[in-house]
């Protein structure tokens, strides 16, 4: 309990730096959100204000502090834009954004564990080396690439789906499901050739070690040793990997929403950011960093939980 209190409390330390630092940048960044959103109707009355309206003439740490009390109580304020707020907009598109993350990951772990698995059990075999090609392959691919290949292969080509036609899950579940299907594998991919290359390192390194060759010495078959002590001690690395991916297909989904017109969290992104829509950008951004955060502490929980020695090294 300790520990997790410690982990905790590094949590809210690190969330509220990344706070201050979302803050900063986009206090100190060129570009005024009164300007943009006044265009060519911005005479210096209109400009000052609207500037005291939305409170941009205010000190830096009044503004900064205002809002971090408001996020704290799920106020991440109001779009500059739009005049609704940034809460609602966030989570009218953020369920779609993290959907198709989750699927990603499925896919991954789907993919690389079987496959990992394999190419390690027969390390330097035909098979083994034509995987070995087809991940070099596809970890060279960004996901925004994959995205655009699937769309011209399956979508034009085979049509297997509309590009573009994308099926909200209140109309139609199970078409909102297979078309965040070829997305969601498009940012998988790439992360399971990396997934597939680092358990199989690990497995084969595990092998090695004495533990297993006394576990063969006891009359133990090679599938026992696998999955009984071998996979077990493999998976400590690569499971810190499966965390940083499962934030890394987060933030990749915002690209890979644009290919395939799905309206997530990369629409409203994207828009904000070109009309200097601060608090939008900021909310999203501070959304990501949570994620980022949390998953790093479930990461040490899972930890502790498979390594020993971690818990007798604290």
């Amino acid at each position: 309990m300790k520990y997790i209190l410690k982990k905790i409390a590094a949590m809210l330390v690190t969330l509220m730096g990344v706070s201050f630092l979302v803050f900063l940048a986009f206090s100190i960044i060129p570009g005024d959100p009164a300007q943009a959103m006044l265009g060519t109707e911005a005479t210096p009355e209109r400009l000052a204000a609207l500037q005291e309206q939305l409170g941009l003439n205010r000190p830096f740490l009044v503004r900064y502090f205002d809002w971090l009390f408001g996020f704290l109580h799920g106020d991440f304020g109001v779009s500059y834009s739009y005049q609704i707020p940034v809460g609602t907009m966030i989570g009218e598109k953020f369920p779609v954004t993290f959907f198709m993350s989750v699927l990603s990951f499925v896919f991954m772990l789907l993919i690389s564990i079987p496959l990992g698995i394999y190419t390690a059990k027969h390390k330097d075999k035909f098979l083994d080396r034509t995987i070995y090609i087809l991940n070099q392959v596809t970890m060279s691919i960004p996901p925004f690439f994959m995205g655009i290949l699937f769309t011209l292969v399956f979508g034009l080509i085979f049509r297997l789906f509309t590009p573009g036609g994308f099926v909200a899950f209140e109309k139609d579940p199970l078409g909102f499901f297979l078309y965040l299907c070829f997305p969601a594998l498009s940012i998988a991919l790439p992360k399971s050739a990396m997934a597939i290359k680092m358990l199989r390192s690990s497995v084969i390194e595990q092998s090695k070690l004495d533990y297993v060759r006394t576990a063969y010495s006891r009359g133990n078959t090679i599938d026992g040793v696998l999955y009984t002590h071998v996979l077990k001690n493999a998976l400590i690395p690569v499971i810190t990997f499966w965390g940083m991916a499962f934030v890394d297909m987060m933030a990749g989904s915002i690209i890979v929403e644009q290919v395939f017109g799905i309206p997530g969290l990369g629409r409203i992104l994207l828009t904000s950011i070109s009309n200097r829509d601060y608090p939008v950008v900021e909310g999203i951004i501070m959304l990501l960093g949570f994620f980022v955060i949390v998953i790093n502490f479930l990461v040490d929980i899972i930890y502790r939980r498979i390594d020993p020695r971690i818990k007798e090294a604290l």
